[in-house]
């Protein structure tokens, strides 16, 4: 399971969730704003930056959205 730590707000989470959904990552979306997710953000990563992935599946954990979604691109499909 594929878990996305995002703003809603933010072009590049957007971006990241929409390559998500194209590949048919199996997706949880946590929205910061709650501060239990802002919470869960800062203890996984260390810092309050957004997209932030955590795959439950490999225990691969990544920042920046280029990245993440290489990383969905690889494990998913085209």
């Amino acid at each position: 399971m594929i878990t996305l730590y995002i703003n809603p707000n933010c072009a590049y989470c957007a971006k990241t969730v929409e390559v998500a959904k194209e590949v048919e990552a199996p997706l949880i979306l946590k929205d910061i704003h709650d501060p239990v997710f802002a919470a869960e953000l800062l203890e996984l990563g260390g810092k309050r930056q957004m997209p932030f992935m955590v795959d439950d599946e490999t225990s691969t954990m990544l920042y920046e959205s280029d990245d993440i979604m290489k990383y969905l691109h690889k494990q998913f499909g085209s």
